[in-house]
Formats: C-alpha cells, sequence, structure tokens
C-alpha cells in the first residue's frame, strides 16, 4: 500500500501535514458541533473524537512513507557500492 500510495505522488511531508491539519479539524468539529447542533456536549464530543482519530493514520502513513523514501534512496547506493566491490582486484 505504501509503494502504490508512493507512485501516485504521495510523500512523508504530505502526510505529516494532513496529520497536522486533522488535529486542527478535530478542533474544529467539535467547536462547530457544540455551537450548531442542539444535541449537546456529548455529540460534539464524538464528532471531535471522529475526525481526531484520522491524525494518528496519517502520522503511521507519513512514517510508512518516509521508511519507503529512504530505502528508495538508500537502493541506487547500495547498488553502486556493490558494483564499486565486484571490480576491485583481490589481492
Amino acid at each position: 500500500m505504501i509503494k502504490k500510495l508512493h507512485e501516485m505522488g504521495m510523500r512523508s511531508e504530505q502526510a505529516y501535514w494532513a496529520g497536522a491539519a486533522s488535529i486542527g479539524l478535530a478542533i474544529l468539529a467539535w467547536a462547530t458541533s457544540l455551537r450548531t447542533e442542539s444535541a449537546g456536549l456529548a455529540r460534539a464530543d464524538r464528532w471531535g473524537i471522529f475526525v481526531g482519530e484520522w491524525a494518528p493514520t496519517f502520522f503511521a502513513l507519513g512514517n510508512g512513507l518516509r521508511s519507503y523514501e529512504a530505502q528508495a534512496e538508500a537502493a541506487p547506493t547500495m547498488a553502486e557500492a556493490g558494483t564499486r566491490r565486484t571490480t576491485e582486484p583481490v589481492p
């Protein structure tokens, strides 16, 4: 799944920003629900918690993408190092 997200153009920074934005959105959803709905504090809390659960998911995706990006950057370097080793003469 991480590979597919990366191929679609998603980067770790975007996932981290989405996580941070979802925290702000959770607060906004809670405040909006508290002010506009007559259901009270319990309903506002549920909205805030529902949206707030997105943040850890985005942060986890960001970590996965960051690891994938690091491996993708290291792979050519490892291949070059392996090529150099095989071409060096053995004493």
